[in-house]
């Protein structure tokens, strides 16, 4: 009886073990993707402002100034048009922005070039929210619309309510008035106009909210904000960290 020599396995291929067999990513590639599919050129944010206004300023006013500062931006920034809501108030100031960071950052600055300025027609800015790689906008385009007949309310919330519980009311109502204008506004429009308090009177968000969150110091100003932003971020890895500690002599 004869017996046949088995056949040798063939060596296991080094490079299998050094080199991933599943193509890896990272989120950056995965974001990437995303703004290629969707035809984008840049990541897409929405910024929500408050402030106080000065009672003698004209609101037309404002809404020149902001227009130019669009335009001045829009030269630096191409194809990153500012959209969103000035919400005009007697004596403050609702401002909903979608753009690129750069554009954001930008309008930021403006404000704080004036910070100082008595003259200048907004105060006390706050930041309320900044939400970050939105799929979609909710503006077609900038519109202006200025609240003309004050609304009375019988209470102030600000003093019965939370911090909490005051900017999810803020919150609540901004997104609320935001779909209904997405829905109602056609694209090519003026907007909404001067007769919101008309067309949406419940959706409206009452101007005590809005100087409430003015005064809180939990909300950061634009100074803070940019401070944080360009501060850079330093990571102690624990590869660093050599014990017992170096010393010199």
């Amino acid at each position: 009886m004869t017996f046949e020599p088995k056949a040798k396995k063939k060596p296991f291929p080094l490079e299998s073990l050094l080199v991933p067999q599943v193509p890896r990513g990272n989120y950056l590639h995965v974001q990437e993707d995303k703004q290629r599919l969707q035809f984008k050129k840049f990541l897409l944010h929405r910024m929500f402002l408050v402030a106080k206004i000065q009672a003698n300023v004209e609101k037309k006013d404002i809404a020149e100034y902001y227009e130019q500062v669009f335009q001045s931006i829009l030269k630096q920034h191409l194809e990153e048009a500012v959209t969103g809501v000035l919400l005009i108030y007697p004596t403050s100031l609702l401002h909903i922005l979608e753009s690129s960071n750069g554009t954001l950052f930008q309008i930021l600055l403006d404000y704080l070039a004036h910070e100082n300025d008595p003259q200048y027609f907004a105060q006390e800015m706050k930041i309320i929210v900044i939400s970050h790689n939105i799929p979609t906008r909710l503006f077609m385009q900038w519109y202006v619309s200025v609240i003309k007949v004050p609304v009375m309310y019988l209470d102030d919330v600000t003093q019965s309510q939370s911090l909490k519980e005051v900017t999810t009311e803020f919150i609540t109502h901004i997104h609320k008035l935001s779909f209904f204008l997405f829905k109602t506004i056609k694209v090519g429009s003026k907007g909404p106009g001067d007769n919101l308090h008309q067309i949406a009177p419940d959706l409206l968000l009452p101007e005590q909210i809005i100087k409430y969150l003015c005064k809180c110091k939990e909300f950061m100003d634009p100074a803070t904000f940019i401070n944080m932003y360009n501060k850079p971020v330093y990571i102690t890895f624990d590869s660093e960290v050599v014990w017992p500690a170096p010393s010199r002599f």
